[in-house]
């Protein structure tokens, strides 16, 4: 499969893991709050894992080929860097709202709790999507890996969007459309991954270390401190550790 395919694809099915988990609300409408923080809590090792061993490794690896060893992780490090800083521009003006941290954004936009909280959700699949987009169309035998976790740990997210509006109100069949709607961001992040790409090989680590920083804001700004309340930060980060290290077997494997 060529790579531009192959990207659109993996993003489409990354996609579908985020509405896979919104259907969750048809078998079974509530988790416990501990059911909820270990599933994220495990999504953010899955997220470390693949911003390590598949985005930030491989970028280390050819830009100091390249570049040299200081001059390689420097590139690496301010592409890191860059990423994180776009993603947390995103999220400065765009409205949204998490369970811990409440409402972030412009305080000015009128908008319900719920769809404050599925703005959220669709924010984080945005770097998601770049990620596997970038992964996928540059090699996917790289992007596999990438894939896989990404579609996994989408899950937990698709139903916590569902569950937010069925709790709002909103009727359940609703609700799993809805929930499965914020799976475009990750469609749309995968475009992004293979617009970067297709500026040219030489492009395609620094657009693996600028995805990866996008991830890394993504999971220590957003997802990690709403797993760390009423004490429940030690299961937490067993269950993110877990995580991790379950992305850490599917790099090797793939």
């Amino acid at each position: 499969m060529e790579g531009a395919l192959a990207g659109f694809v993996a993003s489409l099915v990354a996609a579908t893991g985020t509405a896979l988990g919104a259907m969750i609300l048809l078998v079974r409408r509530t988790w416990s709050p501990l059911q909820q923080t270990l599933m994220l809590a495990t999504s953010a090792g899955i997220m470390l894992g693949a911003t390590v061993f598949s985005l930030t490794l491989p970028a280390l690896e050819s830009l100091r080929g390249m570049l040299g060893d200081l001059g390689g992780t420097g590139w690496v490090a301010a592409m890191i860097v860059a990423g994180a800083a776009t993603v947390g521009l995103i999220h400065r003006f765009v409205p949204h709202e998490h369970s811990v941290k409440g409402r972030e954004g412009p305080p000015s936009v009128d908008l319900r709790g719920p769809t404050l909280f599925s703005l959220a959700i669709a924010l984080h699949n945005v770097p998601e999507g770049l990620s596997v987009g970038v992964a996928s169309t540059a090699d996917l035998q790289t992007g596999l890996p990438v894939l896989l976790g990404i579609t996994t740990q989408n899950l937990p997210e698709g139903f916590a969007v569902a569950a937010a509006l069925s709790a709002g109100g909103v009727s359940r069949g609703k609700a799993v459309v809805a929930g499965a709607l914020t799976g475009v961001a990750e469609i749309a992040g995968g475009l992004m991954g293979i617009a970067l790409v297709g500026l040219g090989e030489a492009v395609v680590p620094f657009a693996y270390a600028f995805a990866a920083g996008a991830m890394l804001f993504v999971i220590s700004g957003e997802v990690i401190p709403e797993t760390h309340t009423a004490g429940k930060e030690s299961r937490a980060t067993y269950a993110l550790v877990l995580g991790f290290c379950a992305m850490m077997l599917l790099d090797v494997l793939f």
